[in-house]
């Protein structure tokens, strides 16, 4: 099957660490990350494009701005978080580990509510390291 693919690529800062990890990812840190978004369309809109970009960049990198760029990211169940909403400090929590690939995951699940049609999205957390997450064949 024949398609178009277009990736937009979204930076943010955000915390996070690993309950359970026996590395140093257990420790509280922080990462620049790049998000790069694939959004896919069988066929092209009245401009020849699968989607603006600066749609995407709108809608994707606004809920980012909003619930996760400059946060700690932490598993809801993370014995750090009370303390770190006693403070007031930025949270957003998940059910599980903040790893990258859940976090690709979050991600995919949330820009799908958006109505856009997401195949994958990988999530840099460093130059050399990323998560990914798709559904279904590709």
């Amino acid at each position: 099957m024949k398609h178009y693919k277009i990736t937009r690529k979204i930076e943010f800062c955000y915390g996070h660490r690993l309950i359970e990890h026996k590395g140093k990812c257990r420790f509280l840190h922080g990462h620049n990350a790049l998000l790069e978004v694939d959004i896919r369309a069988d066929e092209l809109d009245q401009n020849g494009m699968v989607i603006d970009f600066g749609d995407i960049r709108d809608m994707v990198k606004g809920w980012i701005d909003t619930h996760l760029d400059h946060r700690m990211i932490l598993s809801r169940h993370d014995h750090a978080v009370s303390t770190l909403q006693e403070m007031q400090e930025p949270v957003y929590l998940m059910d599980e580990n903040p790893t990258a690939e859940n976090i690709a995951k979050l991600l995919f699940s949330e820009i799908r509510k958006m109505g856009l049609n997401v195949s994958e999205t990988r999530l840099w957390e460093t130059p050399s390291s990323c998560g990914i997450y798709h559904e279904g064949e590709e």
